[in-house]
């Protein structure tokens, strides 16, 4: 059985959906062609050219980091990047980027990272709020207007047909319940129910329903044009999101408590040797049970750590000043490791997906290269 190269992506876009990755993220097919058999797949957290020297003919190489992510506007082969390129396409070799999108999906980049550190999660540190953004429609309509009694089913309709009413699988959805509107015309008005100078009070259905908040013109303008009034009386509320099971970071716990220090020399041997080793700041007796982890640079997310209820976070790539603010500030310990070793167990994670699904119809391997930039050892004199 031969497997080609669309298939693979297939796979990888189901393990990792391209709509996860964040907006300024470059993910996908770099290169190669996906009607072409794949003989082998490598997977590595960056395309170097000791990585593409692993890569046989007709390989896939599946990077984490983007080869191509800035700006770029010319791939030519006397530039490094572009001298890689060339060197795969001449062979026949693809390169495909599951980043961002990595980093959300469940199970990504952070499931892996907690499940080399022995932790089992629990919960998604920034959640992708889960389905569209939507807006929750409240609409006031007479109930007896003698005009024409249908007035409010005809309302419900024209914004159901407009795009309102829809959760999930089922449409025409609302709800409304009776009550009594007033209002009192003024010169100029000409009102469908009273008259100028007279306050009014009317019996009147409150209906609600929701609809996605790029419909929001569509269906005001259904509601405009099927309501008797000449000033409708309407709310449009935007709604929360519910969270979602995807995200940045996950939320984890230890089998048991364990001080900081502990706890440190779990992670260090956890993951790949690095210049950079694991540093941390904390109190190191302090006890470690509930952890917030993220793969890669994770600063961005300080804040949503410090407000979920943990006693230590696992992330790489930690600066001084967010680093410092947030001693100041918070008691959650930080746990710094490289950049390249918090993502490397997703290589591991993403070889099962395609071997679950392919078989022995194709060789995954993951390299065993170490791409962390920081690649010179020493110490003070």
């Amino acid at each position: 059985m031969t497997v080609q190269l669309a298939d693979v992506i297939d796979v990888l876009d189901a393990a990792y959906p391209p709509w996860l990755a964040q907006g300024w993220d470059s993910v996908g097919l770099v290169c190669g062609d996906p009607s072409e058999v794949v003989a082998a797949v490598t997977i590595a957290v960056d395309a170097t050219p000791s990585v593409v020297a692993q890569v046989p003919d007709r390989g896939l190489l599946l990077a984490h980091h983007p080869l191509l992510l800035r700006g770029v506007d010319s791939v030519s082969a006397d530039t490094s990047k572009g001298a890689l390129i060339h060197s795969m396409i001449r062979t026949g070799r693809a390169l495909f980027t599951a980043h961002t999108n990595a980093d959300s999906a469940s199970p990504g980049v952070s499931d892996a990272l907690a499940d080399a550190l022995g932790l089992e999660v629990s919960d998604v540190l920034s959640p992708v709020p889960a389905g569209p953004e939507l807006d929750k429609w409240v609409v006031f309509v007479p109930i007896d207007f003698s005009q024409n009694p249908q007035t409010a089913a005809e309302i419900r309709t024209a914004m159901f047909s407009a795009g309102a009413g829809q959760i999930g699988d089922y449409s025409q959805c609302s709800w409304s319940v009776a009550g009594t509107g007033q209002f009192l015309p003024h010169e100029g008005a000409t009102p469908a129910i009273g008259a100028v100078g007279i306050v009014e009070q009317v019996a009147e259905d409150r209906i609600e329903m929701v609809a996605p908040s790029s419909r929001r013109a569509a269906v005001l303008a259904a509601l405009r044009s099927t309501h008797p009034y000449e000033e409708p009386a309407f709310d449009i509320i935007a709604m929360q999101a519910a969270p979602g099971a995807v995200g940045l970071g996950r939320i984890a716990t230890l089998p048991s408590p364990e001080p900081l220090s502990t706890f440190m020399s779990r992670v260090r041997d956890a993951l790949p040797t690095t210049s950079w080793g694991v540093r941390a700041c904390g109190d190191a007796a302090a006890s470690v049970s509930r952890v917030a982890i993220c793969g890669g640079a994770g600063d961005s997310l300080l804040a949503e750590v410090a407000a979920a209820g943990v006693d230590a976070y696992v992330t790489a790539d930690l600066r001084h000043h967010p680093a410092d603010e947030h001693s100041r500030t918070s008691e959650v310990a930080l746990v710094d490791v490289a950049h390249w070793a918090s993502e490397y167990p997703w290589c591991g994670q993403a070889a099962g997906v395609l071997r679950n699904h392919f078989g022995a119809s194709l060789p995954v391997i993951v390299s065993d290269v170490r791409t962390d930039p920081w690649n010179v050892e020493g110490g003070w004199t």
